[in-house]
């Protein structure tokens, strides 16, 4: 049952299903996937089973069980569990005594994890450490890790979240065993948004992510993207690039906002350039390239380039394509 609630990842639940069944789970993992998609779900269920009392894939009910999936009221927002650790950049700020605005950073990992792993399960059974956004380690924050993710103590075990493996060291990638988690299908996402109480029709607009899926759903979350759309057209049809210079140095939000954003407008035109292919072909031509645009400033935003010339850059790109 422990992986009952996790839908659409199949693949990657038959394999910690059998990992646990056989008692030979990997000291060391790589969840890897589009942010929304389960993996800290994934990763804290494990978690759970690891540390049951009953042992198995966890029986979901006894108090270890419900300890390891229960998060803390006062901050930091962690796991009740005692040998169930979460990390993450910014998650420890009473501890570390900074935001971490470059990312995880090394005294987190002392801290919190390095301190911690010298030390036995405090139940018995298993110490589990969970890496929020571990492509958010600093180089220092990751060597400071190397030698204990190649030869953890006897039943520690590591689950490191990527959205972006690629940006983790080679030597922290080859220390953990990958295990893929993909976009979700519309269908998956469609019952999720149902089992929310929303509407289903949603999922064509959230790109493969439960998260970005129950945000959409949220009226104020939708009304606010809605508005950046009617910008971003505002910006497409005015008579010069004022305007589009303007929005570009308006948009105040944080990187993953705007990538959040710019996901839910290459979805908007992409769903206009299928509904206008079979009667308006060079319409339908214009808003395929102009998608195309979008997903290269996601991909822009994604190496770090400045949000306000990404937009001013996207507006431009734009503004060709007619």
């Amino acid at each position: 049952m422990s992986f009952d609630e996790i839908w659409g990842q199949d693949p990657a639940i038959q394999t910690l299903t059998r990992a646990l069944e056989s008692g030979r789970v990997h000291h060391a993992y790589r969840f890897e996937g589009p942010s929304g998609v389960g993996k800290e779900m994934a990763a804290r269920r494990l978690a759970r089973a690891l540390v049951c009392e009953q042992g198995g894939l966890g029986c979901g009910a006894c108090s270890a069980c419900r300890r390891a999936m229960t998060l803390s009221e006062a901050e930091p927002q962690v796991p009740l569990h005692p040998d169930v650790v979460l990390a993450g950049r910014g998650l420890y700020r009473s501890v570390t005594g900074q935001a971490e605005a470059s990312g995880l950073g090394v005294e987190q990992v002392r801290r919190v994890i390095l301190e911690r792993v010298g030390f036995a399960p405090h139940e018995g059974r298993a110490l589990v450490f969970i890496v929020r956004d571990a492509d958010e380690l600093t180089s220092q924050a990751a060597n400071s890790l190397l030698k204990t993710l190649e030869e953890p103590p006897a039943r520690t075990h590591f689950v490191l979240l990527s959205s972006r493996p690629n940006r983790l060291l080679d030597t922290i990638r080859s220390r953990a065993q990958p295990l893929r988690f993909s976009p979700l299908p519309e269908p998956v996402l469609a019952r999720i948004l149902l089992a929310h109480g929303h509407k289903p029709e949603l999922a064509a607009f959230a790109q493969g992510s439960a998260e970005l899926a129950l945000s959409l759903a949220d009226p104020d979350a939708l009304r606010e993207r809605e508005e950046f759309v009617a910008a971003v057209q505002a910006a497409i049809d005015a008579k010069d690039l004022s305007v589009a210079i303007k929005f570009a140095e308006s948009q105040k939000g944080d990187r993953d906002t705007l990538k959040a954003q710019l996901a839910f407008l290459a979805q908007k035109l992409a769903t206009d350039a299928r509904e206008q292919v079979k009667d308006r072909l060079a319409l339908a031509d214009v808003q395929a390239q102009r998608h195309a645009a979008v997903l290269a400033a996601m991909g822009d935003l994604e190496h770090n380039v400045q949000s306000a010339l990404v937009l001013e850059a996207l507006i431009q790109t734009l503004r060709r394509a007619r």
